[in-house]
Formats: C-alpha cells, structure tokens, sequence
C-alpha cells in the first residue's frame, strides 16, 4: 500500500512538474530558412505558388505516397496540403496531418534590384495547445524541418539559376 502511495504521488508530482515547465515553452514555433537565387520573381512564383511545380525542387514529391490533386491541393504522405492564397510575393499553405496541430507554410520572396537576387524565405508556423508533449515534441521542429527546408531551398535555387542561364 506504501508503495502504490509513493507511485502515486510520484506521478501527479512528474505531472505537475512537466505540465509547469511546459507552461514556460511557447505555444507558437516557428522555423525559418532563406536562400539568394539570381532568377526573376516572376519565375520563383510559377515554380512555388503550383504543388505540381514542387516536383522539381521538393525531396519526395515524386514518390508513391504524394497524390497531386490540383495546383493547389495534395496529400504528401498522411500529410494534407493546401495552398490558401497566392500574392505577388507570398505563397501561403496549410499542412494538415490530423496528429498534430496543422503547420502554416510560407514562401516569400523579396525582391533585391541592388544585388540582383531575390531572397526566398520559407516558414513553417504552427500554434501550439497547452498539452505538455505537444509543447516538448515541438522543441524538435527546427531539427526536423531545418535541414529539409534548406536542401528544398538550395534545390529551388539550382533549379531556377540553371533555367535563368
């Protein structure tokens, strides 16, 4: 009986501590990557703001697993994209796993006349609950994301420069 008092104390006190360190871990994340590319805005846009343009920039969108249903709409694994809207110089789309909470996409260019070069921005937001492993597994996002996101970038980049020459 000492024992199961002990354990359970134990607990509630292991659930108190994370859910008060969780509490002190933000509830928006966002993980961010750039890239120089010598190619038009005009250019940058036909290959972002069509899903059926990634294929030629994105890791793993020709596998099996990726249905392209639209320009605007796919599944990438268990993953549900969606671009919501297209400017002159944003894309924005919404990733939709049903696991966690859905992640905001945004690619941004701005132009630089100066440089020659327009930098392209890429973002992933995601508004976190309060839940204690929501807020812990977020901790991970730019490691997961981070490396992904600049092979995309340095791949849009190749992409666009060698089209541009």
């Amino acid at each position: 009986m000492r024992l199961l008092k002990l354990a359970l104390i134990s607990l509630l006190i292991l659930f108190v501590v994370s859910f008060g360190v969780s509490a002190l871990l933000p509830s928006h994340v966002l993980v961010s990557r750039a890239v120089n590319i010598a190619a038009a805005p005009d250019s940058i846009r036909a290959h972002t703001a069509d899903i059926r343009q990634w294929q030629g920039w994105m890791e793993g969108m020709t596998d099996t697993s990726v249905h392209i249903q639209s320009a605007t709409q796919a599944v990438i694994g268990n993953t549900m994209v969606t671009i919501q809207s297209v400017t002159d110089t944003t894309v924005v789309s919404l990733w939709d796993n049903h696991r966690t909470a859905p992640q905001l996409s945004t690619l941004r260019w701005i132009v630089q006349p100066q440089q020659q070069v327009t930098i392209v921005q890429w973002q992933f937001e995601q508004k976190l609950s309060w839940y204690p492993w929501e807020k812990f597994a977020s901790m991970m996002n730019d490691k997961i994301l981070g490396p992904m996101m600049e092979r995309n970038l340095e791949q849009l980049r190749r992409s666009l420069e060698e089209k541009s020459k």
